[in-house]
């Protein structure tokens, strides 16, 4: 799906190349943000992560990164759920 739209630097075009999730249900006005591989002005594809209109015609300022970057995020939460889990392990087995 090629798009062209026009923002405060003049026009642009889009590609969502993939949908690869939803983070969250539509709002009341159909929106929702979603993890998209984009590519943006004929560029690479990346990572994009903003909201969007039902028919993807719309969109709110969002984040955009590599894969590499991706990664990084990912192992980065992955981390820190890990550490949570282990500081609640640590408080139950405290509270016994």
């Amino acid at each position: 799906m090629a798009e062209r739209n026009s923002g405060n630097n003049g026009e642009f075009t889009f590609e969502i190349r993939e949908f690869i999730g939803a983070l969250d249900a539509a709002n009341d006005n159909g929106w929702r943000r979603e993890l998209n591989l984009v590519s943006w002005n004929g560029g690479a594809p990346k990572l994009d992560i903003r909201e969007w209109s039902a028919d993807h015609t719309r969109m709110s300022r969002g984040i955009t990164m590599t894969e590499e970057q991706g990664i990084k995020v990912a192992q980065l939460i992955a981390q820190r759920a890990r550490e949570k889990q282990k500081q609640s392990v640590e408080r139950d087995s405290f509270a016994r």
